[in-house]
């Protein structure tokens, strides 16, 4: 069983150890759950009839699963090499603010510069949640070391459980693998509401939660992105007012 957050630890002894800790810390529920839907994945490149070495080309290249799923369903209908290079790319745009987010937290003076770009390939969503927790509290020189750590296990999860899926593609029901593949949005969302104390964090799930199913009445191809994009404005504007709001109350509790 993984640690709570209040007993993990907010600094190691040396970068090495900060490596180590990464990697202990992501071989348990983050591995597990991601390894999971990677499982799902596999079983789906079979069906698809893939071989084994695209299968665990696209997860060693690309691991990102709305990508990858993208790549095998366009390559199924035949599409362009053009249409699904764009389409992968479009995917892939949502992994550029996860980065732009973290990166400040990786830096360190004296880093080479490969390690930062060997850290953004283990930007996705299970390691970028996970690396915004963490790094933050730890020793600057700590925190790229502990996240290449977290990101490189789980990483190697997924090419076995890509390889595991594929070759239990005839016991696994197609309706099983595909479920697991929504194993990590759920696991992503259970992570981040461990931070709902955290009002900045908290307005953007919860206006989310409420927008997305609206949008998707009104436009089901359209409402991921008119979601994210309304949830997320009206997130960024409400959150000082609403801080002014709650500390309104507090004093007029207090002068009361």
């Amino acid at each position: 069983m993984a640690p709570s957050r209040k007993t993990l630890p907010t600094a190691f002894a040396s970068r090495r150890a900060a490596f180590i800790g990464g990697m202990r810390e992501s071989a348990s529920t983050p591995a597990l759950v991601l390894g999971a839907s990677f499982l799902g994945f596999g079983s789906l490149c079979r069906q698809s009839d893939w071989t084994l070495p695209m299968s665990l080309a696209s997860t060693t290249t690309g691991w990102a699963l709305p990508g990858q799923i993208t790549l095998i369903e366009l390559y199924g209908v035949g599409a362009s090499a053009a249409a699904i290079l764009l389409a992968v790319w479009l995917s892939g745009l949502r992994l550029l603010p996860m980065t732009l987010s973290l990166m400040p937290f990786l830096r360190h003076p004296g880093t080479p510069r490969w390690r930062y770009f060997l850290a953004a390939h283990f930007i996705a969503i299970t390691g970028w949640a996970n690396g915004m927790q963490r790094c933050p509290v730890l020793p600057s020189d700590q925190r790229l070391p502990f996240f290449i750590g977290f990101g490189l296990v789980l990483w190697s999860f997924s090419l076995v459980a890509t390889a595991g899926g594929f070759f239990m593609v005839e016991w696994l029901p197609a309706t099983v693998g595909l479920g697991l593949l929504f194993l990590n949005p759920i696991y992503f969302l259970l992570v981040f509401s461990v931070d709902l104390a955290q009002r900045a964090r908290a307005l953007p799930l919860i206006l989310g939660a409420i927008a997305g199913p609206l949008f998707h009445l009104l436009s089901p191809n359209w409402s991921l992105l008119l979601t994210g994009l309304v949830a997320g404005s009206a997130s960024f504007l409400l959150e000082k007012p609403v801080a002014r709001w709650i500390e309104a109350r507090k004093t007029m509790r207090a002068t009361s």
